[in-house]
């Protein structure tokens, strides 16, 4: 049991105060105090007490007391007490200013607590607890910046102040630092680890807003273990707990929250999230209970904005668009800037779109966009407000923007594709495509419209195998498949009912009979018409028929049905049913322009022209003149009719043409861009002759029609070749003919065809002609026509080949081989029966088969001469070749032998050049060991005595003539030497000579070497200078030099160290001189 003691004043006794046991009425306490003048540390501590038991009436009377006039005069010395209960009375304002919601009474209680805390100041205006008070004062003013500045003065003076930190923290917290708030979170917690637990929510938010969220909820569980009945933390947790999206999460989330609400029952927060909840859960009067008493117990404006959102999402689900506009303007008043709330943004953007007010709507989301400018929800609502206000393109651009921001929204791209379909059929297929994928990735089940959509934008690509795909994807199970299966071919047919087949229904009555489920639910229609249409386009017209035939069993008023089984009868050349099946229609809708259209046309093709003249003045007229295609009928059947089988009337035919080329232009005039009526009136100018003109209509015509496959106009492809045709430009023709047969006929066209050959024939290529005109005879066997053009082409190609100045033998060949072949026609042509019936003249075709047989002797002259000729052509270049083959074969051996040759003197240089450089090595080794003797003895002549032996010496022809006197000048010694190396030369050229007759005798003169070592030194031009003088002595280098030796010891003993140096000299000279010389060899000086 806390207590405290009380000294009573003089005297050693003391009074005993039991803190759990404290008078309700603080008076007692106050008089024991004052009479007792206990310090006041226990007044602040007796204080805290009445404040822990929830007491603040008696916490605030025990301050107050502690902090009058009186109390300060009495304590004027004790400093420290003082300040900390005028601190603690500052912080008990700051808090009820911080809870307080009206705001007059919030700043009564702000200023409070300034003046509580300016008088502690004036006590000691250095107290770090006192500007902590005011920072703490600040921060709930929402003064950041100066909340910051005092709490940083406490900081420098102290920067383990833990009240100074969290405060510190609290102001980075409020400007979005979290980091820094963290740190200095943490730095308090080690500062002081036994902060409560209100520091680990503050960690906690950091971490949470930092994403670390793990961390924050171990500082949430912590901060709750140190406090059960902290509701921050229990809120914070919930809240997690939510975000969660899972159930488990959900559930634990709202506990904690009912939790924090019986705890707290007035925690605006707890009431937000659980009106929340509640929201969800369908039950909106506890959303509107609970979200009112949150708006009667804060003032907070972020916190009274959630309020009545959740009000006006309330009313907004139930319906009421009005009220619930109305708090959506309220919350949107509650808020300084749209960053910090926009779901009230959102939600009135809602509203006004719903109530047709788009103006305002598109403000709203706008300013949803500038926050988040790749929201995908907002971009899909602005694209649908721009169509609504007619920026059709704009709300493209915004859907696209959707589209790219969030590939994983199914609805943003089936949105974007509805509005490419009418100007991007590619990126509006790509669209639907993407949005299938997404909805089968999301385990949804694909609409059949979209799939539908997809199926006919593959048609319109000519994508026929995708096309079936996705049709058959969107019809699913049915009896279709049963029918495309063949698996009704057992229903025999006889032949009677084949020919009407179209208009039987009994196969659907047997497939009810042997059980068979035919149903056709009324959303596949659609689907299963656009495919027979796609069979149709695929010439599998029975399984079109059969599936046209199923919606009519089903549906009997499907008129599109009848006219598409007309359509497959006039293909087929069943006119009569074809017009059956039209007039079938029109008993369901007699009025109906497309059938009436449909029917004059198979009318005028019947040759019934009054008729169809008649029923396309109907069709005009059921439209009241509105139906271009009943005008384009009418125009058609003025074209017609002036170009007869019947013999023309020129003035009647003019006149038709003049009436079909108005009716064309009044289409034109109403629609544009009718490529029906722009095809016509180029008919008519190509018929007047204005060839120019119509090319250019017809061109237009192709480019626009091309790309689509239900503007499928092979005519335009016809006319225009058909200029070009009559314009000459047969190569232009004949590439627009082909395109035409490969784009629109698979090359099956037999008109078409007669067509290509008949420019073959006019361009004069008779063989392309003729192939051409086979391809047309295999399509169709039984057209005489085409026969009897084929023999014509190739009784023209050999007359052609034989009308040549030069011909080959295969030409001629070939041209006896067509000849043939164009007899062979003919004849079968004139032994026909009934010639007249295909319009041939008998006598003509005979005129033909006896003018080629004509041209069949002449050519089979023509080709034995041709023949003879190619033998001997090919004999004159067989020997011509051979001839081309022997000079060959001369010029390879010429050129074999001479490489030989080449080769056998490259080897005989190499081994001269050998034998060569190891004789100079045997002589070089005979002359090294023959000197090496004579430099064993030294000349010792002095300077006096140089004149007896120079004497000698220069009778000898030597070279040390040069110092016979010290008087004579060294120029003339180089004079001398020039002149004796003038007569070296002269001797090496015959010591070279004499070299070059006994080279071969060389081997057999070794044992004589020593004897000639002089004349061999000479031919490797290296003999002794001195020796070359005297050319006339016949004795030894080594025998003179052994002579000079002898004759210089006769005169006196040599001087060694005198002589040695100038035999250097004297060889240094020599060396010299040496290397002037041409012929001597390099290597001397090597030695």
């Amino acid at each position: 049991m806390a207590c405290v003691y009380i000294p009573v004043q003089n005297s050693e006794e003391e009074v005993r105060v039991a803190l759990d046991q404290l008078p309700r009425d603080a008076s007692d306490i106050l008089d024991i105090l004052k009479a007792e003048q206990a310090p006041l540390d226990l007044w602040l501590i007796i204080a805290r007490e009445y404040f822990k038991q929830g007491k603040i009436e008696q916490f605030r009377q025990i301050l107050e007391e502690g902090s009058s006039p009186e109390i300060d005069e009495y304590y004027a010395d004790i400093r420290y007490e003082r300040i900390a209960i005028l601190n603690a009375l500052g912080a008990y304002y700051t808090y009820l200013g911080k809870i307080e919601t009206k705001q007059r009474e919030k700043e009564e209680h702000f200023i409070l607590a300034t003046q509580y805390y300016n008088k502690a100041s004036r006590i000691d205006m250095h107290e770090p607890s006192t500007w902590v008070g005011k920072g703490q004062l600040l921060l709930a003013k929402g003064e950041v910046e100066q909340a910051s500045s005092a709490f940083k003065i406490v900081l420098e003076a102290d920067r383990d102040n833990v009240p100074a930190l969290l405060g510190q923290a609290c102001v980075e917290f409020n400007r979005g630092r979290f980091s820094d708030s963290l740190e200095l979170y943490k730095r308090a917690l080690q500062v002081y680890p036994d902060c409560p637990g209100a520091v680990r929510i503050g960690i906690g938010l950091c971490r949470y807003k930092l994403g670390q969220f793990e961390k924050a909820r171990r500082a949430f569980q912590r901060a709750l273990q140190l406090d059960p009945e902290n509701v921050e933390a229990l809120v914070a947790l919930a809240i997690m707990d939510l975000h969660a999206n899972e159930a488990s999460g959900i559930r634990k989330g709202m506990q904690k929250m009912q939790r924090a609400f019986e705890i707290y029952p007035y925690c605006a927060m707890a009431l937000n999230y659980l009106a929340n909840h509640f929201f969800f859960t369908g039950q909106h009067f506890l959303v509107e209970q609970l979200t009112e008493t949150a708006l009667a117990v804060t003032n907070h404006g972020p916190t009274k904005s959630h309020s009545y959102y959740n009000l006006a999402r309330s009313y907004h689900s139930k319906g009421d668009y009005e009220k619930s506009g109305l708090y959506y303007m309220a919350s949107v008043k509650e808020i300084n800037k749209p960053h910090e709330f926009l779901f009230p943004y959102y939600g009135l953007g809602q509203v006004q779109l719903k109530l047709g007010d788009f103006r305002s709507a598109l403000t709203n989301f706008e300013k949803v966009l500038e926050v988040y400018p790749d929201n995908c929800e907002t971009l899909k609502s602005l694209g649908h407000i721009y169509v609504q206000l007619g920026q059709i393109e704009k709300g493209q651009e915004f859907l696209k923007k959707a589209a790219k921001i969030d590939s994983r929204d199914d609805q943003a791209f089936t949105d974007l594709a509805e509005l490419l379909i009418s100007s991007d059929t590619s990126a509006a297929l790509e669209a639907f495509k993407t949005a299938r994928t997404l909805m089968k990735k999301g385990g949804l089940e694909v609409p059949i419209e979209v799939l539908n959509n997809i199926g006919v934008l593959h048609f319109e690509k000519e994508e026929f195998e995708w096309a079936q795909q996705v049709f058959m994807e969107a019809l699913g199970d049915g009896i279709w498949l049963t029918l495309l299966d063949n698996k009704v071919n057992i229903y025999a047919i006889d032949a009677s009912a084949s020919i009407l087949q179209y208009k039987d229904m009994q196969l659907f009555r047997r497939l009810e009979e042997d059980g068979h489920s035919v149903e056709l639910p009324w959303n596949k229609v659609t689907v299963l018409f656009n495919l027979a249409r796609l069979l149709e386009q695929l010439n599998n017209t029975e399984a079109a028929s059969i599936l046209y035939r199923l919606i009519l069993f089903k549906y009997p008023d499907y008129i599109d049905a009848y006219l598409r089984l007309a359509a497959i009868s006039k293909a087929r050349n069943n006119l009569q049913l074809s017009i059956e099946l039209v007039n079938e229609a029109l008993k369901v809708n007699g009025k109906y322009s497309n059938a009436l259209s449909m029917l004059g046309d198979l009318e005028l093709k019947n040759d019934d022209w009054v008729k169809a003249k008649e029923t396309f003045r109907a069709a005009s007229d059921a439209t009241d003149g509105k139906d271009s295609y009943a005008t384009l009928s009418l125009g058609n059947w003025n074209y017609y009719a002036a170009l007869r089988n019947e013999k023309r009337a020129p003035k009647l035919e003019a006149t038709h043409l003049e009436k079909a080329k108005e009716l064309y232009t009044r289409v034109l005039i109403q629609h544009t861009s009718n490529l029906y009526a722009a095809n016509g009136a180029g008919v008519v100018l190509a018929e007047k002759g204005h060839f120019d003109v119509s090319k250019d209509i017809f061109t237009q015509v192709q480019e626009a029609a091309s790309g689509s496959v239900f503007l499928q106009m092979p005519d335009v492809w016809i006319n225009l070749a058909h200029v070009y045709f009559a314009q000459g430009n047969f190569a232009l023709a004949v590439k627009m003919y082909q395109n035409c047969l490969r784009k629109f006929h698979y090359n099956t066209d037999a008109q078409i065809l007669l067509y290509l050959a008949r420019t073959h024939y006019e361009a004069e290529q008779w063989q392309d002609c003729k192939k051409t005109l086979l391809r047309a005879i295999h399509l169709a066997p039984s057209n005489y026509t085409l026969r009897f053009d084929a023999g014509v082409a190739m009784q023209k190609f050999s007359a052609s080949t034989l009308q040549k100045t030069k011909r080959t033998a295969d030409e001629v060949r070939s041209t006896v081989a067509e000849l043939e072949n164009a007899v062979r026609v003919f004849s079968q042509l004139s032994a026909g029966s009934n010639l007249h019936l295909h319009g041939f003249d008998e006598k003509k075709i005979n005129t033909h088969v006896e003018y080629c047989k004509h041209l069949l002797e002449a050519a089979k002259v023509h080709r034995e001469a041709a023949e003879r000729e190619e033998q001997q052509n090919r004999q004159r270049q067989e020997a011509a070749r051979q001839v081309a083959l022997a000079e060959e074969a001369r010029r390879k051996a010429e050129e074999q032998k001479k490489y030989l040759l080449e080769k056998r003197k490259q080897e005989d240089e190499q081994k001269r050049v050998r034998q060569l450089e190891e004789h100079f090595e045997r002589v070089k080794e005979q002359w090294k060991s023959s000197t090496s003797a004579s430099k064993r003895r030294e000349r010792t002549e002095n300077d006096e005595e140089e004149g007896g032996h120079s004497e000698k010496r220069r009778k000898k022809g030597g070279k040390r003539r040069r110092k016979d006197k010290s008087s004579r000048s060294r120029y003339d010694s180089h004079e001398e030497a020039d002149m004796m190396d003038d007569q070296e030369e002269q001797e090496d050229e015959d010591a070279n000579m004499n070299y070059r007759e006994t080279t071969h005798q060389m081997d057999d003169q070794d044992d004589a070497a020593g004897e000639n070592a002089q004349d061999l030194l000479a031919a490797a031009g290296l003999e002794d200078s001195d020796a070359e003088d005297e050319m006339a002595a016949p004795s030894s280098a080594a025998a003179r030099r052994r002579r000079a030796l002898s004759e210089s010891d006769d005169d006196e003993q040599p001087n060694p160290m005198r002589d040695n140096i100038d035999e250097l000299h004297d060889s240094d000279g020599e060396v010299r001189d040496d290397n002037d010389k041409p012929n001597e060899d390099a290597g001397f000086d090597d030695d």
